[in-house]
């Protein structure tokens, strides 16, 4: 059973950034593609970035640019590393798992 611990969100003001981690448990990491994925109050949760086993990566729009995804294979973790933040940005960051697991989530807020 694979199981997904996040970190690393919290309060930061627009323009500042922030590290979100994942650690992954009880499943085949390296072989696995990896996301983010964010869900804002009201509305759908949305894919944010992707990273595949060859460490191809994809991007939304809207965080091409801000936002990198990596991972560390030997660790079994997935990051995102948010630069220039916006208040837009503020959701709850998920971290999924070969596209069947999912994290609890940590809250991200973007605010001045």
């Amino acid at each position: 059973q694979v199981q997904l611990v996040e970190s690393g969100g919290g309060l930061v003001q627009p323009g500042g950034s922030l590290r979100l981690s994942c650690v992954a448990s009880g499943g085949t990491f390296s072989l696995s593609v990896m996301a983010w994925y964010r869900q804002a109050p009201g509305k759908q949760r949305e894919l944010v970035a992707t990273i595949f086993a060859d460490s191809r990566t994809t991007y939304r729009n809207s965080v091409k640019g801000r936002f990198t995804i990596s991972r560390d294979n030997a660790k079994a973790t997935v990051y995102l590393q948010m630069n220039s933040l916006k208040p837009e940005d503020t959701a709850v960051y998920y971290c999924n798992f070969a596209y069947n697991n999912w994290g609890q989530g940590t809250q991200v807020t973007v605010s001045s």
